[in-house]
Protein backbone atom coordinates (compact mmCIF):
# COMPACT_ATOMS: atom_id res chain seq x y z
CA UNK A 1 0.00 0.00 0.00
CA UNK A 2 1.52 3.37 -0.98
CA UNK A 3 2.46 5.86 1.66
CA UNK A 4 0.47 9.05 2.03
CA UNK A 5 3.74 11.00 2.10
CA UNK A 6 5.14 9.53 -1.09
CA UNK A 7 5.08 11.25 -4.48
CA UNK A 8 3.51 14.49 -3.22
CA UNK A 9 5.68 16.86 -5.34
CA UNK A 10 5.01 14.82 -8.47
CA UNK A 11 1.27 14.70 -7.84
CA UNK A 12 0.57 18.30 -6.89
CA UNK A 13 -0.11 19.50 -10.44
CA UNK A 14 -2.22 16.41 -11.13
CA UNK A 15 -4.21 17.03 -7.95
CA UNK A 16 -4.98 20.65 -8.83
CA UNK A 17 -6.01 19.73 -12.38
CA UNK A 18 -8.27 16.91 -11.24
CA UNK A 19 -9.86 19.19 -8.65
CA UNK A 20 -10.81 21.66 -11.37
CA UNK A 21 -12.14 18.91 -13.64
CA UNK A 22 -14.12 17.31 -10.82
CA UNK A 23 -15.71 20.60 -9.85
CA UNK A 24 -17.46 20.78 -13.22
CA UNK A 25 -19.01 17.33 -12.67
CA UNK A 26 -19.80 17.49 -8.97
CA UNK A 27 -23.53 18.29 -9.04
CA UNK A 28 -25.32 15.31 -7.50
CA UNK A 29 -26.71 12.93 -10.07
CA UNK A 30 -30.42 12.42 -9.82
CA UNK A 31 -33.34 10.84 -11.62
CA UNK A 32 -34.46 13.61 -13.93
CA UNK A 33 -36.04 14.44 -17.26
CA UNK A 34 -38.16 11.74 -18.87
CA UNK A 35 -37.08 9.20 -16.26
CA UNK A 36 -38.40 11.37 -13.45
CA UNK A 37 -41.63 12.05 -15.31
CA UNK A 38 -42.14 8.32 -15.90
CA UNK A 39 -41.46 7.38 -12.27
CA UNK A 40 -43.74 10.11 -10.93
CA UNK A 41 -46.59 9.12 -13.25
CA UNK A 42 -46.33 5.35 -12.80
CA UNK A 43 -49.21 3.65 -11.03
CA UNK A 44 -49.00 -0.08 -10.50
CA UNK A 45 -46.13 -2.54 -10.98
CA UNK A 46 -43.58 -1.72 -13.69
CA UNK A 47 -40.64 -4.04 -12.92
CA UNK A 48 -38.93 -3.76 -16.30
CA UNK A 49 -38.58 0.02 -16.44
CA UNK A 50 -37.62 0.25 -12.76
CA UNK A 51 -34.99 -2.45 -13.27
CA UNK A 52 -33.53 -0.40 -16.13
CA UNK A 53 -33.62 2.82 -14.12
CA UNK A 54 -31.82 1.20 -11.18
CA UNK A 55 -29.04 -0.11 -13.42
CA UNK A 56 -28.75 3.22 -15.23
CA UNK A 57 -28.59 5.14 -11.95
CA UNK A 58 -25.71 3.01 -10.65
CA UNK A 59 -23.72 2.99 -13.90
CA UNK A 60 -23.98 6.79 -14.15
CA UNK A 61 -23.62 7.34 -10.38
CA UNK A 62 -20.04 8.59 -10.25
CA UNK A 63 -20.10 9.04 -6.46
CA UNK A 64 -21.03 5.37 -5.90
CA UNK A 65 -18.50 4.24 -8.51
CA UNK A 66 -15.68 6.33 -7.02
CA UNK A 67 -16.34 4.80 -3.61
CA UNK A 68 -16.44 1.25 -5.00
CA UNK A 69 -13.27 1.86 -7.02
CA UNK A 70 -11.55 2.89 -3.81
CA UNK A 71 -12.89 -0.15 -1.97
CA UNK A 72 -11.59 -2.69 -4.52
CA UNK A 73 -8.44 -0.82 -5.56
CA UNK A 74 -5.95 -2.90 -3.57
CA UNK A 75 -7.97 -6.11 -3.27
CA UNK A 76 -6.28 -8.97 -5.12
CA UNK A 77 -8.41 -12.00 -4.19
CA UNK A 78 -11.89 -12.52 -5.61
CA UNK A 79 -13.04 -13.65 -2.17
CA UNK A 80 -12.11 -10.28 -0.67
CA UNK A 81 -13.84 -8.39 -3.47
CA UNK A 82 -16.96 -10.47 -2.91
CA UNK A 83 -16.96 -9.82 0.84
CA UNK A 84 -16.55 -6.06 0.57
CA UNK A 85 -19.01 -5.63 -2.29
CA UNK A 86 -21.54 -7.79 -0.44
CA UNK A 87 -21.21 -5.62 2.66
CA UNK A 88 -21.74 -2.50 0.56
CA UNK A 89 -24.75 -4.08 -1.18
CA UNK A 90 -26.27 -5.15 2.13
CA UNK A 91 -25.95 -1.62 3.45
CA UNK A 92 -27.32 0.29 0.49
CA UNK A 93 -30.11 -2.20 -0.22
CA UNK A 94 -31.35 -1.95 3.38
CA UNK A 95 -31.63 1.83 3.45
CA UNK A 96 -32.73 2.17 -0.17
CA UNK A 97 -35.75 -0.06 0.38
CA UNK A 98 -36.63 1.10 3.89
CA UNK A 99 -36.02 4.77 3.12
CA UNK A 100 -38.14 4.78 -0.02
CA UNK A 101 -40.90 2.72 1.62
CA UNK A 102 -41.20 4.64 4.87
CA UNK A 103 -39.92 8.07 3.84
CA UNK A 104 -37.21 9.08 6.29
CA UNK A 105 -37.46 12.66 5.06
CA UNK A 106 -33.71 13.29 4.99
CA UNK A 107 -32.16 16.19 3.12
CA UNK A 108 -30.61 14.90 -0.11
CA UNK A 109 -27.90 17.58 -0.14
CA UNK A 110 -26.61 16.52 3.27
CA UNK A 111 -26.84 12.81 2.49
CA UNK A 112 -24.84 13.36 -0.70
CA UNK A 113 -22.27 15.35 1.28
CA UNK A 114 -21.72 12.31 3.51
CA UNK A 115 -21.44 10.16 0.38
CA UNK A 116 -18.69 12.54 -0.76
CA UNK A 117 -17.06 12.00 2.63
CA UNK A 118 -17.15 8.24 2.06
CA UNK A 119 -15.26 8.70 -1.21
CA UNK A 120 -12.59 10.87 0.43
CA UNK A 121 -12.35 8.52 3.44
CA UNK A 122 -11.70 5.43 1.34
CA UNK A 123 -8.98 7.05 -0.75
CA UNK A 124 -7.36 8.47 2.41
CA UNK A 125 -7.48 4.98 3.90
CA UNK A 126 -5.91 3.52 0.75
CA UNK A 127 -3.06 6.02 1.02
CA UNK A 128 -2.25 4.90 4.55
CA UNK A 129 -3.51 8.14 6.06
CA UNK A 130 -4.99 6.67 9.22
CA UNK A 131 -1.81 4.73 10.04
CA UNK A 132 0.19 7.92 9.51
CA UNK A 133 -2.02 10.13 11.67
CA UNK A 134 -3.33 7.86 14.42
CA UNK A 135 -1.38 4.63 14.05
CA UNK A 136 -4.29 2.36 13.09
CA UNK A 137 -7.06 1.95 10.52
CA UNK A 138 -10.76 1.93 11.34
CA UNK A 139 -12.20 -1.51 10.62
CA UNK A 140 -12.48 -1.35 6.80
CA UNK A 141 -15.30 -3.90 6.56
CA UNK A 142 -17.40 -2.08 9.15
CA UNK A 143 -16.81 1.26 7.45
CA UNK A 144 -17.82 -0.11 4.04
CA UNK A 145 -21.05 -1.44 5.56
CA UNK A 146 -21.79 1.86 7.32
CA UNK A 147 -21.09 3.93 4.24
CA UNK A 148 -23.19 1.47 2.23
CA UNK A 149 -26.11 2.46 4.45
CA UNK A 150 -25.48 6.11 3.60
CA UNK A 151 -25.24 5.41 -0.14
CA UNK A 152 -28.59 3.63 0.07
CA UNK A 153 -30.10 6.67 1.75
CA UNK A 154 -28.79 8.76 -1.12
CA UNK A 155 -30.66 6.56 -3.59
CA UNK A 156 -33.77 6.62 -1.40
CA UNK A 157 -33.84 10.43 -1.26
CA UNK A 158 -33.80 10.57 -5.08
CA UNK A 159 -36.83 8.27 -5.25
CA UNK A 160 -38.61 9.89 -2.33
CA UNK A 161 -38.41 13.29 -4.04
CA UNK A 162 -40.49 11.87 -6.91
CA UNK A 163 -43.46 11.08 -4.63
CA UNK A 164 -43.85 7.48 -5.76
CA UNK A 165 -47.37 6.11 -5.89
CA UNK A 166 -48.09 3.45 -3.29
CA UNK A 167 -49.73 1.16 -5.86
CA UNK A 168 -47.07 -1.28 -7.02
CA UNK A 169 -44.48 0.43 -4.83
CA UNK A 170 -42.91 -2.69 -3.34
CA UNK A 171 -42.36 -4.52 -6.62
CA UNK A 172 -41.07 -1.34 -8.26
CA UNK A 173 -38.59 -0.70 -5.44
CA UNK A 174 -37.39 -4.30 -5.50
CA UNK A 175 -36.93 -4.05 -9.26
CA UNK A 176 -35.05 -0.76 -8.92
CA UNK A 177 -32.79 -2.28 -6.26
CA UNK A 178 -32.12 -5.33 -8.45
CA UNK A 179 -31.24 -2.99 -11.29
CA UNK A 180 -28.81 -1.17 -9.01
CA UNK A 181 -27.12 -4.48 -8.22
CA UNK A 182 -26.88 -5.41 -11.91
CA UNK A 183 -25.45 -2.00 -12.76
CA UNK A 184 -22.98 -2.36 -9.91
CA UNK A 185 -21.77 -5.72 -11.24
CA UNK A 186 -21.27 -4.32 -14.74
CA UNK A 187 -19.43 -1.23 -13.49
CA UNK A 188 -17.27 -3.23 -11.08
CA UNK A 189 -16.27 -5.68 -13.79
CA UNK A 190 -14.95 -2.77 -15.85
CA UNK A 191 -13.19 -1.16 -12.88
CA UNK A 192 -11.56 -4.44 -11.81
CA UNK A 193 -10.38 -5.12 -15.37
CA UNK A 194 -8.79 -1.67 -15.58
CA UNK A 195 -7.09 -2.05 -12.20
CA UNK A 196 -5.85 -5.54 -13.11
CA UNK A 197 -4.36 -4.19 -16.32
CA UNK A 198 -2.73 -1.31 -14.46
CA UNK A 199 -1.31 -3.68 -11.86
CA UNK A 200 0.66 -5.48 -14.58
CA UNK A 201 2.61 -2.32 -15.43
CA UNK A 202 5.80 -1.11 -13.76
CA UNK A 203 4.14 2.21 -12.93
CA UNK A 204 1.38 0.74 -10.79
CA UNK A 205 2.66 1.98 -7.41
CA UNK A 206 3.08 5.60 -8.52
CA UNK A 207 -0.11 5.59 -10.58
CA UNK A 208 -2.04 4.07 -7.69
CA UNK A 209 -1.01 6.96 -5.46
CA UNK A 210 -2.05 9.50 -8.10
CA UNK A 211 -5.41 7.85 -8.69
CA UNK A 212 -6.23 7.67 -4.98
CA UNK A 213 -5.30 11.31 -4.56
CA UNK A 214 -7.66 12.05 -7.44
CA UNK A 215 -10.43 10.00 -5.81
CA UNK A 216 -9.91 11.76 -2.48
CA UNK A 217 -9.95 15.16 -4.17
CA UNK A 218 -13.17 14.29 -5.97
CA UNK A 219 -14.69 13.31 -2.62
CA UNK A 220 -13.86 16.68 -1.10
CA UNK A 221 -15.21 18.46 -4.18
CA UNK A 222 -18.46 16.52 -3.79
CA UNK A 223 -18.67 17.48 -0.11
CA UNK A 224 -18.16 21.16 -0.86
CA UNK A 225 -20.61 21.17 -3.74
CA UNK A 226 -23.36 19.47 -1.76
CA UNK A 227 -22.90 21.75 1.25
CA UNK A 228 -22.98 24.79 -1.03
CA UNK A 229 -26.16 23.47 -2.65
CA UNK A 230 -27.68 22.93 0.78
CA UNK A 231 -26.97 26.50 1.92
CA UNK A 232 -28.45 27.92 -1.29
CA UNK A 233 -31.52 25.65 -1.15
CA UNK A 234 -32.15 26.54 2.48
CA UNK A 235 -31.61 30.26 1.86
CA UNK A 236 -28.67 30.71 4.22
Amino acid sequence: MPSLRSSLPTLLRCLILLSLLAADQAIAHAIGGRDAAFVAATRGPAPGPFLYLGAKHMVTGYDHLLFLAGVVFFLRRFRDVLIYVSLFSLGHSSTLLSGALFGFGLNSWLVDAVIGLSVAWKAFDNLGGFETLVGRRPDPKLMVLLFGLIHGLGLATKLEALKLHREGLVINLLSFNLGVEIGQIVALAIVLALIAGLRRTALFARTAVALNWAIMTSGFVLIGTQLAGYTIAEGY
